[in-house]
């Protein structure tokens, strides 16, 4: 086993990020603009293992809005339980750097708030965008 992670930065690994969200997330899907649109404020990167794509991540900087790093990984549901994951999350909390760190889950993703929570997350709040009724979970970790 020999994994790779890879910023986004070529159509490939565009590619490939966009198929591991759209799957994981399909009520946000994005188009390819959109992604392309995201990696111009967004550290977006991409796990292989070898050549299997398993996964993908999100660390989005602090901002005025949000004074913690969002860190938001995403692993194929193949490919869980077997660390990379955890392998994933550390990557991007070393990336992060910051006072605290926060997630974003789709709330039917009990996998995903499973592991946020085993990793010091506490939910803040269940929301849903305007005009949406897909139920997401804000997690904070300080």
């Amino acid at each position: 086993m020999t994994l790779r992670i890879l910023r986004v930065q070529d159509d490939t690994t565009l590619l490939d990020w966009q198929r591991v969200h759209n799957e994981i997330v399909p009520p946000a899907a994005l188009s390819v603009d959109e992604v392309r649109e995201r990696v111009t404020r967004n550290v977006l990167e991409v796990l292989y293992d070898d050549e299997v794509l398993v996964g993908c991540s999100t660390v989005r900087p602090p901002s005025a809005e949000t004074p913690a790093a969002t860190v938001i990984v995403r692993v194929l549901p193949p490919y869980r339980g077997r660390g990379f994951g955890e392998t994933l999350y550390q990557h991007c909390l070393h990336q992060a750097q910051g006072q605290g760190v926060e997630t974003h889950i789709l709330s039917s993703n009990v996998d995903g708030v499973r592991f946020a929570l085993a990793h010091g997350f506490v939910e803040v709040e269940t929301y849903a965008m305007p005009g949406d009724a897909v139920q997401w979970v804000l997690l904070r970790r300080t």
